[in-house]
């Protein structure tokens, strides 16, 4: 199975440190973010992972190699100065992700999420990780129904997205109607969110979702960096 780690990100909250660095390169617990996704993607049986790039984006194969310390095969996706943002990332990658469902995960998170026990393939378009919500997004994102379905409307408490999930190339069906006339739309290859494709999935009921009760950091920020290495380095 494939996987796909975005990295493309300026990490402009990141500052100073990414001026040098881009984030998922960036060190916790004795080793950069973007590896720790990788070691455990070997581990949960995945042999392909396609990294897409763009700011200070030939750092990567340097410090990453082919992948084979990992059994792993890396596939990396320059996708020039500005960043096709999430939706257009996949877009851009689908000739090296294929037909088949594939695992999406944010470069700038920590997980302790098993990705050997997320489905292999998701019932609609998407399979999404939910956490609880963090202090610094308390009102979450989505609502993770008792029937694992997955909705943006209701009063029901939300939860956050987690930035991993089990794909399908479908979610980006019809994706020109639904993100509209935009000039990142236009451009070639097109720039937009995976955000808006996966609200329009999940009125027609093509999206279902977990609860991760363990660790996650989004590490948006030096000081929420620094937290986590701290963590890490007691608790590793």
């Amino acid at each position: 199975m494939k996987a796909i780690i975005f990295s493309a990100g300026k990490g402009e909250r990141m500052r100073p440190l990414t001026l040098t660095t881009p984030k998922p390169l960036l060190v916790a617990g004795g080793k950069p973010l973007i590896v720790w996704h990788l070691e455990r993607l070997a581990a949960a049986g995945f042999d392909e992972v396609v990294i897409n790039t763009s700011w200070l984006g030939d750092q990567f194969e340097p410090a990453l190699g082919d992948g084979s310390r990992w059994g792993l095969r890396l596939h990396f996706v320059d996708e020039g100065a500005v960043p096709l943002e999430t939706g257009g990332g996949i877009f851009n990658a689908l000739p090296l992700l294929g037909d088949a469902p594939f695992l999406v995960v944010n470069g700038d998170v920590w997980t302790d999420v098993d990705f050997a026990r997320l489905p292999r393939a998701p019932a609609g378009d998407a399979h999404l990780v939910l956490v609880d919500n963090p202090v610094q997004h308390p009102r979450g994102d989505f609502i993770l129904h008792a029937d694992g379905r997955v909705s943006d409307v209701g009063d029901a408490p939300r939860l956050t997205y987690a930035g991993v999930g089990i794909f399908r190339s479908t979610i980006l069906n019809g994706w020109r109607e639904v993100i509209g006339p935009t000039e990142g739309a236009a451009a070639t290859p097109p720039q937009f969110g995976l955000a808006p494709m996966m609200r329009h999935a999940m009125k027609q009921g093509r999206v279902t979702g977990q609860h991760h009760d363990g660790r996650w950091t989004d590490v948006g920020t030096p000081e929420r960096l620094a937290a986590l290495d701290r963590e890490l380095s007691r608790t590793l």
